[in-house]
C-alpha cells in the first residue's frame, strides 16, 4: 500500500528509534556491526541515518554505535528479544508512539528511506515489502504491536514471523521510494556473497566503533511488557 503524497517534505510526527546491534553474525563470520563501510564501522553509520529521523535513538546490544546503549535479557536472545527491550527502554523515556526499528546488517540504508516510514501517515505499523519480501527489521512499529510484541517474549516466542502473523501492520512496498532506491536501501548482508553481491569489500575492524563516554546501560526486567 502506497499512502498518498507519503513524501518527507512536511514536518512529521515525532518517532523514536531502535538499533539492533546484538546478533551473533555466525554466517557472516565476523560482527557485522564492525563491517566497514565508506570508512565508517556499520553500527556508527547506521546509528547516525537512524538519529538523523528518529529521536530519542538507541542501541539495543553491546554499545557498538554512538548511541546510548541499552541491553536485552538475555543477551544474544534475537531481535524479538531485542525490540521488547528497546520498547521498554524508550517507554521509561517517556516515548509514547511510534519506534522505527533498523537491525544492523543494511550497508546502504539511507535516512532518506527511513524518513519515508517516520512520515507515514498515521501511528501505525508500516512494514517496508521489498523484492516480495517483507523487511520487520527496517519498519516502524506501533505501540500497539510493541505490547504485542511484549506478550509473545513473556510466552517464550522469539521469532519476528510471530509478530508479523499478529500484527496488522500497513505495508510499504517499492513504490513508496524513488525507482530502484529501495532494493539498494534494504539489501541486507548475512553472509559473505551478500558482500560481494553489493560489491562492498569484507573490510571489519575489531568489534566497531567505541561507544561513546556517554552510553549507558539499562536491563529492563526480564519478559517485561510495554506500557
Amino acid at each position: 500500500m502506497v499512502p498518498d503524497g507519503p513524501g518527507v517534505a512536511g514536518s512529521p510526527r515525532p518517532v523514536a528509534g531502535l538499533l539492533l546491534t546484538g546478533g551473533a553474525s555466525r554466517r557472516m563470520g565476523f560482527d557485522k556491526a564492525s563491517l566497514v563501510v565508506g570508512g565508517t564501522p556499520l553500527a556508527v553509520r547506521l546509528g547516525g541515518v537512524l538519529a538523523a529521523v528518529a529521536s530519542p535513538a538507541l542501541e539495543v546490544g553491546p554499545g557498538r554505535s554512538s548511541l546510548e546503549a541499552v541491553s536485552e535479557e538475555p543477551a544474544g536472545g534475537g531481535p524479538l528479544v531485542a525490540l521488547v527491550a528497546g520498547a521498554v527502554a524508550l517507554r521509561s523515556r517517556g516515548v509514547a508512539g511510534p519506534v522505527i526499528v533498523v537491525a544492523c546488517d543494511m550497508p546502504h540504508l539511507t535516512e532518506q528511506a527511513l524518513a519515508v516510514l517516520a512520515a507515514w501517515p498515521g501511528d501505525g505499523s508500516v512494514v517496508p515489502i521489498i523484492g516480495g519480501a517483507a523487511q520487520p527489521l527496517a519498519a516502524r512499529w506501533s505501540p500497539a504491536d510493541l505490547a504485542s510484541a511484549a506478550r509473545l517474549v513473556a510466552d517464550g516466542v522469539r521469532s519476528m514471523k510471530a509478530l508479523l502473523a499478529l500484527a496488522t501492520p500497513q505495508t510499504a512496498d517499492e513504490r513508496a521510494w524513488p525507482p530502484g532506491a529501495a532494493a539498494r536501501a534494504f539489501a541486507d548482508v548475512d553472509v559473505p556473497a551478500d558482500l560481494v553481491s553489493l560489491g562492498l569489500p569484507a573490510e571489519h575492524g575489531e568489534g566497531s566503533g567505541a561507544p561513546s563516554a556517554q552510553a549507558s546501560r539499562a536491563a529492563p526486567g526480564r519478559n517485561g511488557g510495554v506500557a
